[in-house]
């Protein structure tokens, strides 16, 4: 079959699609035109998990049809109500925050949020979120500690936006004081880390009792574009500081950075998102069930203890 009939087919999906978000119901058509496409064009997945080098993951975590932060809510979250403004500036479309109901309860979700496509993407400036969105977040997760929610927060942006704008309304100061006020809330955090984890824009919301990434995800004190521009004056050798950057989950897990890696279906979390949600659900039950057993008074300094714990600090 020529490439042009799949190219049709494929617009033909996506017409669909963007009809069926104005409230048309065309799912059976969506799904036979989706069926036909992949019969004449099956998807080529990759090597296992266990083969995939370091840089396969990072362009895995990167992968455009990804599931994001509101796509996870979506597939396991029911009552999402969504939360907008920092009180002071404005809204950030680059965090989301709400409230939502997940497995009978009350919490509070905080998530970075990518675009899918380009007009998407430059209202959610492509997941780096600005000053405004790291204080929707905390307002957020404050609410949750006044009332004694448990806060789940997803992790998917390559930073914090490093622009003019976001350093005059003090980028900085508000990564901080979310680093400081995580580490003082009483309720459980559970953190997981679903795309890129990337520098302090990460971090910020990064402070929990229990960490969790997904088997693709990368997580990292700078992307490995940035890391190989500043050591070997050469972005183009990305591949190989991710190597030298120990970002993917199996080397963060032996290194205690994080407490435990969700498995993806075999090829990576966008070709089985229901799949993939079910696995983290399924994690955030047993985390959330063994962090509500620890009284509050203990849960505060046994989050401090877990980072202080990090890394070697030598005289």
């Amino acid at each position: 079959m020529s490439d042009h009939v799949i190219e049709e087919l494929q617009k033909q999906i996506e017409r669909l699609k963007e009809l069926s978000r104005n409230g048309l119901d065309l799912s059976e058509e969506i799904a036979r035109l989706e069926a036909k496409l992949a019969a004449l064009h099956p998807p080529q997945v990759p090597p296992v998990a266990a083969e995939l080098d370091d840089w396969e993951r990072v362009k895995l975590a990167r992968h455009p049809q990804r599931p994001y932060a509101l796509d996870y809510i979506k597939l396991l979250m029911e009552d999402f109500y969504e939360l907008h403004g920092d009180r002071l500036y404005g809204d950030d479309a680059a965090i989301v925050a709400g409230l939502a109901r997940f497995d009978g309860e009350t919490v509070v979700v905080v998530g970075t949020q990518k675009g899918r496509d380009a007009a998407d993407n430059v209202r959610r400036n492509f997941g780096m979120p600005h000053p405004e969105g790291y204080r929707k977040a905390l307002r957020v997760m404050k609410l949750a500690d006044r009332f004694g929610f448990p806060i789940l927060t997803l992790l998917d942006t390559p930073g914090a936006y490093p622009g003019i704008g976001a350093e005059e309304r003090n980028i900085g100061g508000a990564l901080a004081q979310n680093i400081y006020e995580m580490f003082h809330l009483r309720v459980p955090i559970i953190v997981t880390i679903i795309g890129e984890g990337g520098s302090g824009g990460a971090i910020a919301l990064g402070v929990g009792d229990r960490v969790l990434m997904c088997e693709n995800a990368i997580y990292s004190v700078i992307t490995p574009e940035g890391c190989a521009a500043i050591l070997f004056r050469d972005a183009k050798k990305a591949p190989q500081a991710a190597r030298a950057l120990k970002l993917t989950a199996p080397h963060l897990l032996k290194l205690g950075v994080i407490d435990e890696i969700i498995p993806e279906p075999p090829g990576g979390a966008h070709l089985d998102p229901a799949r993939a949600a079910q696995a983290l659900g399924e994690a955030w039950q047993r985390h959330l069930r063994a962090v509500r057993s620890i009284a509050p008074e203990r849960l505060v300094p046994m989050r401090a203890e877990r980072f202080r714990a990090l890394g070697v600090f030598e005289e």
